[in-house]
């Protein structure tokens, strides 16, 4: 799921895969907006076929912590 999630944010955000680790802040690190997060949400429910709702992905920062969430889903 890491390297999903990290091809995603690599190219929805423009920035090399490399820079991205489970510890990487998505807003802070990447230069994420709100957009973009809202984005990388829709991109991962189509490419799981899951719903996340608001409160799940809420407070969610790290790469690590979008794994852990789509980890409940596997």
């Amino acid at each position: 799921m890491f390297e999903t999630v990290r091809k995603v944010l690599a190219e929805q955000l423009e920035v090399d895969p490399a820079m991205i680790t489970m510890e990487t802040d998505i807003i802070e690190d990447l230069g994420a907006d709100s957009l973009d997060v809202v984005e990388l949400v829709m991109s991962l429910e189509e490419h799981y076929d899951i719903v996340l709702t608001d409160d799940k992905t809420a407070n969610v920062r790290t790469v690590g912590q979008v794994v852990n969430m789509l980890e409940q889903f596997a």
